[in-house]
């Protein structure tokens, strides 16, 4: 192997994932044979396509940014490039260029959290299972852990939060059928049955976050507040099956509570809510077309 060592130095996984390694660092190729997965690695599941393109591009121009591994033994621990090494492997070349660094094992697990929360796509659930993980090996709290990686507070709380969600909802957002956008509406609904359902809609009907929003707002009028409707006059059973199949679809297609007040045979109202600015530019937009 041939090493070429540096000089400048480095501080943290910010000079680990960017231009200026450690200066404990050693930079040079290393075989593909002895490097050993990262037992850190937050990721389980890799796309093949992706892999396979990754793999063609590395076969014309080489890999361009270096692995990063430890040394273990006579051997080679990966700590972040995976997806390289595995298209490597892929575009079957004998060695690779690394980055060696004398990390422990916190930092190890450190180096891949960053990776994979702030380089790649990793799904919501395999993020927030990478995060509890290690908050419960090194007993940290959710700061402690946002100031490691660099991140806010919230956004370790929100992710690890997913694991509340029934093990069905999180396959859901594991798959990508919903978002965190979704997962976090749903978080807040304490029915569990009523969550499921509402889940099941967002999948079957392929509603948005703004559309969820609505229907949960719709759905959740109080009784009192419905029975005044009737007593007043603008109860939805005045409103033919036609007429609530237009209101139900203007509330997907808008993502908005909608309402068509129906008056008598010919007359009425459609009165559409929005709560941001967001939501009434699009409103506005689609009046404009």
């Amino acid at each position: 192997m041939t090493v070429e060592k540096k000089s400048r130095l480095g501080r943290g996984l910010e000079a680990l994932l960017g231009e200026e390694p450690p200066a404990s660092s050693v930079r040079g190729e290393v075989a593909v044979a002895t490097i050993e997965k990262s037992p850190f690695q937050p990721r389980k599941v890799f796309d093949d396509d992706e892999i396979s393109s990754l793999s063609d591009s590395i076969r014309t121009h080489g890999i361009l940014q270096p692995l990063v591994v430890r040394q273990v033994g006579d051997r080679y621990q990966l700590i972040a490039g995976e997806r390289r090494l595995k298209a490597a492997e892929v575009a079957g070349l004998a060695s690779v260029p690394v980055t060696i660094v004398d990390f422990n094992d916190q930092q190890s697990y450190e180096a891949a959290l960053v990776e994979n929360v702030q380089r790649t796509d990793l799904n919501p659930i395999e993020k927030a299972l990478g995060f509890k993980e290690y908050l419960d090996r090194y007993s940290m709290t959710h700061e402690q852990l946002a100031q490691r990686l660099g991140l806010a507070r919230p956004t370790i709380t929100n992710l690890v939060g997913l694991l509340d969600l029934p093990e069905g909802i999180q396959k859901l957002i594991q798959s990508g059928q919903l978002t965190l956008g979704h997962a976090k509406v749903l978080k807040g609904i304490t029915d569990l049955e009523r969550q499921a359902i509402l889940a099941r809609e967002v999948v079957g009907k392929g509603l948005s976050v703004h559309a969820l929003t609505a229907l949960l707002q719709e759905t959740a009028v109080p009784e009192k507040e419905k029975t005044a409707r009737v007593d007043s006059g603008e109860a939805s059973k005045t409103k033919t099956a036609h007429v609530q199949g237009i209101e139900d679809d203007l509330k997907r297609r808008l993502g908005l509570k909608v309402e068509i007040k129906v008056k008598d045979k010919n007359r009425g109202q459609i009165v559409l809510a929005f709560e941001t600015s967001d939501d009434f530019e699009r409103v506005v937009k689609a009046l404009r077309r």
